[in-house]
């Protein structure tokens, strides 16, 4: 009786070793747990004790880490996806005044759901359903700011964001940015109180002079033709490009810097970009337009207008063409003289007409009355390709052809579209169907490089002063050098001095 006694005081015991193992995930043992339940159960008397017994070991179980709660960091309940589709559920509203939508006959807009349907033969574009957000966020765009037309020139990628580029033309002037520059100009005036000390302590002047700046073309022409708005994804807020500069252009073809998304971000690169990115993306859309903007043959067609000088037939002098009725797919795949280009080309100047820099406004002729030089040479205009130039007369970037032309399907050519994509910028492509054609960019914004890109070089260090006697140093003498020049001295004043003394007495003599 005593050994059943005593195994069965083991067996307990092991038993109540195996309940107070304490679990490796809270810290806990079933010993303790059942132990609180049912002191929890005898001090509530809770009525179905069995069916709620579960939801007072789970409460238990809370109350144990009440102390510790606080500390621990709360999930982020909404994540990055959650918060761009709120924001972008305001796309899909429907307006208070949509009834009279109907009304009006003309849009801004083109038929973006026909475009994106002959981009996806083409095997270009952004997606049926990114394209539909799209032409949401472009009816929301055109809602707020009156536009003659607008449409999706393309997206940008970058390593942070991406950008998404709506092109937008007006009819008149939207915003006064030369009022803003003059008030610019008038803040860096100097201070009269500044001009007055300079001129009782004038300054010694530097004689130097910078080359003149290239003034930048006015709105609605040349690069400028066009007003610019950009957005991280369809629903975001639209942000307004500022206009381009030649100086941008020019050093924007001199430099290679991916886009982060970020339109405040500083340019650093060498040589110094004059911005920041939006400025930089400015500029490469530009040169992008200025390049990959094609038609069909034929659906433009020059302005005939009376009293028109030869210096602006570079200007933007193009219509429609009422009389358009297509070319053929095969050909536009075959032959790239069927292709045009209906966008300005971009001088070396940075500019699509080039201005000439020599000629002096009233303030500096008049400053330059009192120096009578000879008027240098006039510099030669430079001129670039005309408008609704063939594209089989672009030049080949490193031994590769600048154009490359598909058809959409091989299987049946006769519904097939002509497709157009620039091997010069990676990204851009055309479509022709008929009468209708469209242009859209999806890249990272740069150029083809070819085999290697190599970076501009730092010029070579400033020349040293040139060595003559006049601006060198001389050597300090050493006390032995001054005392012999000093003794030098002293003899070379006492044979003047006997020299004198003889002259007085022998002058003495001649008047006795």
């Amino acid at each position: 009786m005593d050994g059943t006694l005593q195994v069965s005081q083991q067996v307990a015991a092991s038993f109540k070793a195996f309940l107070m193992t304490s679990s490796s995930k809270s810290n806990l043992n079933l010993y303790d747990h059942l132990s609180r339940l049912l002191m929890r159960v005898i001090e509530e008397r809770p009525h179905d004790v069995v069916d709620v017994i579960e939801d007072l070991s789970h409460d238990v179980k809370l109350r144990m880490y009440e102390d510790t709660q606080s500390n621990l960091q709360d999930v982020q309940q909404t994540t990055a996806a959650e918060e761009l589709a709120e924001q972008q559920r305001v796309l899909f509203v429907r307006p208070e005044d949509a009834e009279h939508e109907y009304e009006l006959m003309e849009s801004a807009l083109p038929n973006v759901s026909e475009i994106a349907y002959f981009l996806e033969q083409a095997g270009v574009g952004l997606g049926r359903e990114e394209m539909q957000r799209v032409f949401l966020a472009l009816k929301q765009l055109v809602a707020s700011n009156p536009m003659q037309r607008c449409r999706l020139w393309g997206k940008i990628l970058g390593t942070e964001k991406n950008y998404i580029i709506a092109e937008a033309e007006f009819e008149g002037e939207e915003e006064d940015e030369e009022a803003e520059e003059a008030a610019d100009d008038e803040s860096r005036e100097v201070d009269p109180k500044d001009k007055e000390d300079n001129e009782m302590d004038p300054l010694p002047q530097s004689t130097y002079k910078p080359p003149p700046v290239v003034p930048k073309e006015s709105k609605g022409t040349g690069a400028n033709k066009f007003v610019y708005y950009v957005c991280n994804e369809p629903g975001l807020p639209w942000s307004k490009l500022p206009s381009v500069t030649p100086a941008q252009i020019t050093i924007a073809r001199q430099i290679r810097k991916f886009f982060t998304g970020r339109l405040d971000n500083p340019i650093v690169s060498y040589p110094p970009f004059p911005g920041n990115e939006a400025n930089y993306l400015r500029a490469q859309i530009a040169r992008i337009s200025a390049g990959t903007q094609i038609s069909p043959q034929g659906f433009y067609q020059a302005i005939e207008e009376e009293g028109v000088e030869e210096e602006g037939a570079s200007e933007d002098g193009i219509e429609e063409n009422p009389e358009f009725e297509g070319v053929p797919v095969g050909e536009l795949v075959e032959s790239l003289s069927s292709w045009v280009h209906h966008t300005q080309h971009i001088l070396q100047q940075g500019r699509c007409s080039w201005v000439n820099l020599a000629v002096k406004t009233e303030d500096e002729e008049n400053e330059e009355d009192e120096e009578i030089e000879e008027d240098p040479d006039e510099p030669e205009p430079e001129v670039g390709p005309p408008l609704l130039t063939p594209l089989s007369q672009d030049a080949e970037i490193f031994d590769t052809p600048p154009w490359s032309s598909s058809l959409s399907s091989t299987l049946t050519a006769q519904h097939a579209i002509a497709v157009m994509r620039s091997n010069c910028w990676p990204g851009a492509c055309a479509y022709a169907h008929g009468k209708k054609f469209e242009n859209i960019y999806v890249g990272w914004g740069l150029k083809y490089p070819g085999d290697g890109y190599s970076p501009l070089l730092p010029p070579p260090p400033q020349n040293e002063y040139p060595s003559a006697p006049e601006i060198t140093e001389d050597v300090d003498p050493t006390v032995e050098e001054e005392q012999a020049l000093q003794d030098a001295l002293d003899e070379k004043q006492a044979a003047e001095e006997a020299e004198e003394g003889d002259s007085d007495e022998e002058q003495d003599e001649e008047d006795d």
